[in-house]
């Protein structure tokens, strides 16, 4: 992986979904659903509410719920955005080791022509040994894995940037292979990287990511990774500020105040790991919300990424686009 791969400006992907207040809004259902149309439908929900974007998971089979039906994740966002005309459609984060990046490269570089520059890269290094596992797929150390997505990484912002590359790393080698048409999104598709590790992940963040995916978790220490992130940035000479923040955590609205002692007993039944990090999430009355958002927004996040289920997602979206975004 070299030093000096250069760093892009600003990414300007082709948004026409509506921003409230300067933040973005997106909704992250796990398409753990028996049929496609379920989530088309809450796609065209997603795009007709205000939401700017659509997020999966990328798992060979539910996490922890390996006898639930569920879709795979690059499949159903492909049929997503060609069935839909101004959502952007991600995954957080897609699985570096299911696909290998010269592929993954070209597959981005053709949906984000399919779909007009609507498409959002989200990629990271794995996050469940067992299905890797069960597959005969390559596991490895923390360290392992992050060095494979670090070279993954550099091949295909190469290939975004440049019609033919060539990489020479430890884990992958790649002789001048073309990747013609380029993406429609200039310089290249927003690069999402999700995590809170000081070690591997800020690192990679800092050289790579267009937009730094906080998970639920993650604000806990956000002063602490904040400064990590522009200590790595100062290293490389990369402005900090040209990577956007988005917060990833559960949104559950309240239509009256009444409602929420019951509301956050369901959230905590739902969302019972402490990885899903409630109490840092979205759970209240519109007011709340828009003093939460608000307050998130001063410390710099400019994105929000709702986790909600597939069940109450309509519900969610129309009462939070109804009662939350005309106040911000």
């Amino acid at each position: 992986m070299t030093a000096d791969s250069p760093h892009p400006g600003p990414v300007t992907p082709h948004r026409t979904a509506a921003a409230f207040g300067g933040l973005e809004f997106g909704i992250y259902v796990p398409q753990i659903v028996p049929d496609y149309e379920t989530l088309a439908g809450l796609a065209r929900t997603t795009e007709r509410t205000g939401f700017g974007t659509l997020w999966l998971f990328d798992h060979l089979y539910a996490p922890g719920l390996p006898d639930h039906p569920a879709l795979e994740a690059w499949t159903t966002a492909t049929a997503l955005l060609a069935h839909t005309t101004t959502l952007r459609v991600g995954t957080l984060v897609l699985c570096n080791n299911f696909r290998h990046p010269v592929l993954l490269a070209r597959m981005a570089t053709t949906l984000d022509l399919i779909s007009g520059g609507r498409l959002e890269f989200g990629l990271g290094s794995g996050s469940v040994r067992e299905e890797h596992r069960q597959a005969g797929l390559p596991w490895g150390s923390a360290a392992e894995r992050s060095e494979r997505l670090g070279e993954a990484l550099e091949i295909i912002t190469r290939m975004f940037a440049s019609e033919r590359t060539s990489f020479e790393g430890r884990h992958y080698q790649v002789r001048d292979i073309p990747n013609s048409p380029r993406p429609v999104q200039r310089p290249r598709p927003p690069i999402h990287i999700g995590g809170a590790g000081p070690e591997y992940t800020i690192p990679l963040v800092a050289r790579y990511a267009d937009v730094w995916n906080i998970p639920t978790y993650g604000l806990r220490d956000w002063t602490s990774l904040t400064g990590v992130l522009e200590d790595e940035c100062a290293r490389i000479d990369r402005d900090p500020s040209r990577i956007r923040r988005s917060h990833q955590a559960v949104l559950a609205v309240a239509a009256h105040e009444r409602d929420l002692p019951e509301l956050r007993a369901r959230m905590h039944r739902r969302f019972d790991a402490a990885a899903y990090g409630i109490e840092d999430g979205y759970i209240g009355t519109p007011a709340m919300l828009v003093d939460r958002l608000g307050e998130r927004a001063q410390r710099g996040v400019s994105a929000f990424v709702f986790m909600v289920g597939v069940k109450q997602a309509e519900a969610t979206m129309e009462l939070f686009a109804a009662e939350v975004m005309p106040q911000l």
